[in-house]
Parts: C-alpha cells; structure tokens; sequence
C-alpha cells in the first residue's frame, strides 16, 4: 500500500502484524521505554500514521513535525494525552480503543479493593519476613466486603462492569454520574446520588471517570472529610482526579481506613509519601495488563489506524468531524 507508520513503543505481535501485512514501512521503537520528546518529533516526520501511547504527549508540535499524518491512533481508551483539538483542526484523525479493556480494568479495580480491605499485600510481606508465628486474633484485622455499601463514581463502561460484578457480595450500589444509567439500576439496584452522599455513605469508593479540567483533583482534602474513618478508595481512572498529597495526609491521620491505586497524579512519579504508607496497594498502572486484553488493544490500534489510510472510517474515531473536511 505504500503506507510509512511508526509505534512510539513495542506492542503485542498480532497488531504489529496487522501494520506489517497493510503498510509498506513499519517502524517501531526498538527500546522498552517511552520515547524522549526530541526522539517523539523526529520519528514522526514523514509518517503517513502513527500508533501512540498514553504515556505519549500528543500536541500541536507533534502533529507539526507529523505534517503529512492522516490518524494518531492511540493504544488506550483515554486520549487525555492527545491535544484532539489540534487534531481536528489540522486534519488529523484521532483513534482509540474503548469496550476492550472494560473488564479487565474492573476486575483490576477489584483486585485492589480486596487486597487493601483484607490486607493482602502487607501480610504477604509479614509472611516472607518470617514474622509469621501462629494464627491470632487480632492478626491483620481488615474490613468486610460482603453487605457493605460499594459507592461508584463515574457509571460509564467500566463503572457500569465494576458495580455489576458487586452481585455476589450482596453490595448496595450507590453512584455519581453526570448522567442516568438506568441500565445499572434495574442490574444491580443502584441508586444515583450526588458526589457528596456517596462519599459519606460508601464503604468502598472506585473512581471510574475520564480526566478533565472538572474531574482534575476531584477527590481531595474536602472529600477526605467527608468519607467514613473506616471507608477504602479505589482509582483505577487517572491519577491526577486524586490529589496525592491530601491522600497521604487523609491515610497517616486515619481520616480513611485505606486505598489501592492503579495510577498516579504525576504518573510515572508517585508521592513519596505513599510509600511509606502500609494502609495503601500501589500497582504499576495494570489495568489492562491481562494477555487477551493488551492483545485486542494491540489489533484494535493497528485496525483503527489501517482504516484511515486506506480511506475508510476508523470504527474508533474521537473527531469524526476531521472525515468531513
């Protein structure tokens, strides 16, 4: 096809397959690293499509040096990363995947909340120390899951899978959404409440919405306040919607019983105060890091950004509008 396309970093085989067989040249970077902003703007020129990250700042000066691209096809559901205004206004298709990697980033959610409400982590490394002497009765107390109140902020795709999977431990459901999801309520029987209620009735907060100038830093020292001293707090969204530092002083003062992240405000920067915390579960930003899952993402990319050069409409596309010009 003639097609030149560079990948900011390595991907699973199949969708680097799918680059192979549809375009001429498929240039990838050869390091397990994110690309410096000097190595990003000098292998995006001359590329007709490029497959990025999320850990890629995609801007105007990007899409400048990228002159001829048709799509910046991103490897992530959130775009956060990507200016899609500039985009548009030059042309540029943006792309990315959604649907694929719902489950495997509530069941991630999930994961968090069990290993902090139940202390896994901290008495794994108790047991490896060989500090483990005899069962005892107040060995790792931890809090119940089952009949608790789960509180969702955020009831798009990956909310909506998480508080469904709520089922089997009897969960009432609270939400915060902009909008309805009847769907939810009539699953699972959650109920839509402002921000504040869910925050001072839930057991267990999972934040479950995109990054935004309204959604920046929207757990901070107020909200911390108003959670119960016994409540968990789950962010597998984006880590800047937590402010970091009014965390570790809502963990350190016992404001909150507890919490599990998955991303992180200056990400891949964490707090330093968090790590001297034994009340919190840090992962290296896993949501979508099963095998199938970062597969699909993989064939998902690779397709959307294939459609467009071939002069079909991606079946991901962020700015449908830049088709009409």
């Amino acid at each position: 096809m003639g097609f030149n396309v560079y990948v900011t970093r390595v991907i699973p085989e199949p969708g680097l397959a799918v680059l192979r067989k549809e375009c001429e040249t498929t240039d990838v970077n050869p390091d397990d690293r994110v690309l410096t902003r000097e190595e990003l703007l000098s292998e995006v020129k001359g590329r007709d499509g490029v497959l990025c990250l999320l850990t890629d700042k995609i801007d105007a000066e990007v899409f400048d040096a990228a002159s001829g691209a048709k799509i910046f096809a991103n490897y992530a559901v959130g775009y956060d990363n990507i200016d899609v205004p500039a985009a548009t206004e030059r042309g540029i298709a943006i792309t990315n995947t959604p649907g694929v990697l719902t489950d495997a980033t509530s069941d991630m959610a999930w994961s968090l909340l069990f290993t902090i409400a139940r202390r896994t982590a901290e008495s794994d490394k108790y047991t490896r120390a060989g500090k483990f002497k005899g069962w005892g009765p107040m060995l790792f107390l931890g809090g119940d899951i089952t009949d608790r109140t789960l509180g969702i902020i955020g009831a798009g795709r990956i909310g909506t899978a998480f508080a469904r999977k709520s089922v089997g431990f009897r969960m009432k459901v609270l939400y915060s959404d902009v909008r309805e999801n009847k769907e939810l309520e009539k699953e699972v029987g959650a109920k839509k409440v402002d921000l504040d209620t869910l925050l001072k009735e839930a057991d267990y907060i999972s934040v479950h919405v995109p990054l935004m100038p309204e959604t920046t830093h929207l757990i901070g020292k107020r909200e911390f306040g108003l959670m119960k001293k016994s409540a968990y707090l789950i962010n597998t969204s984006r880590g800047p919607v937590v402010d970091e530092k009014a965390l570790v002083e809502a963990l350190k003062s016992g404001e909150i019983a507890g919490a599990g992240l998955d991303v992180y405000e200056k990400e891949p920067e964490v707090e330093p105060g968090l790590f001297k915390l034994d009340n919190i579960v840090l992962a290296p930003h896993l949501g979508s890091a099963t095998i199938e899952t970062r597969t699909k993402m993989a064939t998902m990319a690779a397709g959307n950004l294939v459609a467009m050069l071939k002069g079909e409409e991606p079946p991901n596309i962020v700015n449908p509008e830049v088709l009409k010009k």
